[in-house]
């Protein structure tokens, strides 16, 4: 008989089993772990978010900021 298999989940860069209690988890390995932060730092990975109304304030507060510190 096959033994139960232990519950995990996959790598989100190689898609290898990952076991819920291990050292790099969710990731498999170091190496998984440092590509994951480098797409990251890299800007590979984006949260999309549609613009509201009053986003465009959000946009200028660097503006804003720069014109309140002159007062």
């Amino acid at each position: 008989m096959s033994e139960p298999s232990k519950p995990g989940i996959r790598c989100p860069i190689c898609k290898k089993k990952v076991a819920l209690d291990g050292p790099y988890m969710p990731f498999c390995s170091d190496r998984c772990r440092i590509i994951d932060l480098g797409n990251w730092a890299s800007e590979k990975y984006v949260i999309p978010a549609p613009l509201e109304q009053g986003d465009d304030e959000l946009e200028r507060g660097d503006e804003w900021s720069a014109e309140e510190g002159n007062r």
